[in-house]
């Protein structure tokens, strides 16, 4: 196997289980904001703007970026051969649901459909979060990837040949 030779380093680790962490705060924040924006809406004489992304609450599973980062740099501090299982599990995971956000981000800006007139603002600004979080996406999606990757092989090695951060700090000194 490929991945049996590649190794992450902790820093690595910490570091790749931060963005995770940090990118879904993100998408909860766009969520929230999607939220107010989208409840401020006059019914107008063509109805209201509700895409696609915000009835699944697609921004809202950001959720399960934050729980894949939190468990990354858990496994990072107390590696065990079933948390590196579930890591990788969320991780698969993650990147499942980045593939089906894109997809359905990709939808809903193909199709628009002419708010009224007092809602047109609020459909625009909508639609550029939705602009920016397709940026953001493929940024989730290889943070995943990488971390999938790399841990597959700590799924090969013993239990006493994995360690913690204060065992490999204390290595260096």
């Amino acid at each position: 196997m490929a991945c049996v030779h590649s190794k992450i380093s902790t820093a690595n680790s910490l570091v790749l289980g931060a963005i995770q962490i940090m990118i879904g705060i993100f998408h909860v924040f766009m969520w929230y904001f999607l939220l107010v924006l989208y409840k401020g809406q006059i019914k107008g004489a063509f109805g209201i703007y509700e895409p696609i992304t915000y009835k699944t609450g697609c921004t809202l599973w950001g959720i399960f970026f934050i729980i894949a980062g939190v468990f990354i740099i858990a496994v990072t501090k107390y590696p065990t051969r079933a948390a590196i299982i579930c890591t990788l599990i969320i991780n698969i995971f993650c990147i499942i649901t980045t593939i089906t956000a894109v997809t359905l981000t990709i939808i809903e800006l193909s199709y628009f459909n002419s708010p009224s007139y007092r809602n047109y603002g609020q459909a625009k600004l909508g639609r550029e979060v939705s602009r920016i979080l397709l940026f953001f996406y493929p940024l989730e999606f290889s943070v995943a990837l990488t971390y999938s990757v790399c841990s597959c092989s700590n799924l090969f090695r013993r239990q006493s040949d994995l360690t913690s951060v204060a065992e490999e700090a204390e290595n260096t000194f």
